[in-house]
Formats: C-alpha cells, structure tokens, sequence
C-alpha cells in the first residue's frame, strides 16, 4: 500500500491545509472554535455520526436480491470498519475493507458480490449527492450572479439535473438488457485488451448483478428512500455545525455543500481526507459569502468531530474480528490476481 500514490496524497494533503491555514488567523480560529456552541457542536457530532447506521441499512436491499435479507448487525459492522479504514489507512482501503469484514462475519456472501454491491451503493449516492446539489442551486436564497466557468448556476443545476436523469436511464438500460452488454463488452474487450477481456467481462457481470435492485421496484425505491434519509442527514448534520460556529447560511447551503464536498474528497489525498476536506469546504462556503476564518473554524471543527467516533466504533469491531490490516492487505492483491 505504500506506493507513490500514498506519498503524493499526504503530499497534496498537507500542502492544502497549509494553503488553507496561511491567509488566516489560528488565533482567530481558536477563538471562534471555543466560543462556538457546544451543545449544537455535541448534536452535530451525534447526527453526523448516524449517517453510518443509515448507510448499513441501505445495505441490505442492495444485497437482498443476490444473497438474501442480511441482519442488520455485521452490516452495520463491516460498514464502520469500513469507515475507520478509510479515516486512518490511504488509498481508500476502506471501500475493500467494508466488502472483506462483511464476508468475515457472514461467509455465505462471496466477496465479489458484496465488492459489487458497493458500486450500486455509489451510484446511488451520487443520484441523490448531486440531486440535491442541483436542487438547492435552484433555491432563490441561493447567492445572485453566481457562476461556475461562465455558466450561471440555474444552468448548470437544469444540466446536472438532466445528466443524472441519464445516468439513472443508462442503469436500467444495463438492468434490462444484460446479454447484449455482456456481449458487446465481450467483442470489444477480445479486439482492444485479449489479455484482459475474461476479467472484464466477469466485471461487467458483476456490476449487472448488483443493479439487480433496479427490476424491483419496491427494492428500487426502498434503496433511495434509505439513500435520501442518509444524506438529508448528513445535510443536518452540516447545519448544526454552521449554526454551533454562527454561519448565517440557509439549509440549502448544506445541501450545497455536501455535493461539492462529495466532488473534492475524490481527489486523492492522506487518509481521512484532511486538507481537501479544508480547502473545498472553505470554497464552497465563499460561494455564500461566508468570512474564510468562520469557514475554516467550521471545516476544522466539524472534520474532527465527525472523524473520532465513527473512527472508534470501525477500530473496536476492527479487532473484535480479529481483523489486521495485513490479512485485508493480502485478501485485496489475491483479489486483484484472480
């Protein structure tokens, strides 16, 4: 796992919290932080903590389809370790670590399938990420005469809008029509990459399967209600700390927000996203007029609250399973082999 990828990303991380850091005043900073409202900053830290048990319980339609109705409890589980793995290894080793504890726990699940599973529950995270994204830059409170590359923000909320809406169209044309993606990924596959074309076509196949809860649509609408309720949330939880720290913003800036956050924590940074988690949220607060210490104070405040517990939690179930970081290591390289 110590590639350069790993070194480039503590790079970039400690690089944009300097860059965030140096145009403000720590004093500054320290001093909104402990004047802050500490019951609204414990009840964001509660809320933004529920966002996991949320996550686990959409889980379960997901995987209901391939392997049945799962309890709730190793889903819960492995969805913490998950998260505590990506808070504290680099390289997203938690989007593994989630699949592998869920295997450990419940061995009738194969762990192509559970790896699967996870795609269709990004997918659905960005349907309703950037869905509400969109939908609070259509807000009237949302800042006049914004623009993102020349284009006002009413046009680029009606294109996003449109492009998930084909997103959502190109899904369930993969759903219905299996045989003939497979085939043609099959033709494509043996002409362009030969060594390669039985490892993607066992991809793509993987990847149909896990949006088998797209044919039924009580699953379907079952997935985006827990899908919508987790990131509503989290949206909640984003506001408490505006409100703990004296943002003066409207709810549809944390729908904002999130989107944006959602965006830049995909650049590839040190574990736990410190840095980029700074840097994009202090940006995404200026576009509300937000002053850069109360964005910074909030950003700080809020990243490590929302980090401790979650950490916690994944770390205990981590060694209740007699898990170790060597054992998922070499579970992903076996993996990537086969």
């Amino acid at each position: 796992m110590r590639s350069w990828k790993t070194w480039v990303g503590f790079a970039l991380s400690a690089l944009l919290l300097w860059w965030t850091l140096r145009s403000v005043d720590v004093q500054d900073v320290w001093r909104v932080l402990r004047t802050s409202n500490a019951v609204l900053f414990a009840a964001c830290t509660v809320v933004a903590t529920c966002i996991f048990p949320l996550r686990a319980r959409r889980w379960q339609p997901i995987l209901e389809p391939v392997v049945g109705t799962l309890p709730f409890g190793p889903l819960w589980r492995s969805t913490a370790i998950g998260m505590m793995m990506n808070n504290v290894f680099p390289l997203r080793a938690g989007e593994f670590g989630r699949a592998f504890a869920l295997t450990r726990e419940v061995p009738r699940v194969p762990l192509t399938t559970a790896l699967s599973s996870l795609g269709v529950d990004r997918v659905f995270d960005a349907l309703v990420l950037f869905g509400m994204m969109f939908g609070a830059m259509l807000d009237p409170r949302f800042p006049v005469g914004a623009t993102i590359a020349g284009q006002s923000i009413p046009q680029l909320a009606r294109g996003g809008i449109v492009l998930l809406l084909m997103l959502l169209a190109v899904c369930y044309a993969v759903v219905l029509q299996p045989a003939r993606i497979i085939g043609w990924t099959d033709a494509v596959a043996r002409r362009l990459l030969p060594r390669y074309a039985d490892a993607l076509v066992r991809f793509v196949e993987l990847g149909i399967g896990g949006l088998a809860v797209l044919r039924d649509t009580r699953r379907f609408l079952a997935v985006m209600a827990w899908a919508i309720a987790h990131w509503a949330v989290h949206a909640l939880g984003l506001y408490l700390g505006f409100m703990a720290v004296g943002v003066d913003v409207p709810f549809s800036a944390a729908l904002f927000l999130q989107g944006v956050l959602g965006i830049g924590v995909a650049i590839p940074s040190s574990p736990g996203f410190f840095g980029v988690f700074e840097v994009v949220a202090v940006a995404g607060l200026g576009v509300y007029g937000v002053p850069k210490e109360l964005a910074v104070s909030w950003a700080l405040g809020y990243h490590l609250l929302s980090f401790i517990p979650i950490t916690v939690f994944g770390a205990v179930y981590f060694a209740r399973l007699g898990l170790s970081f060597g054992n998922v290591r070499h579970a992903q390289s076996a993996t990537a082999e086969s």
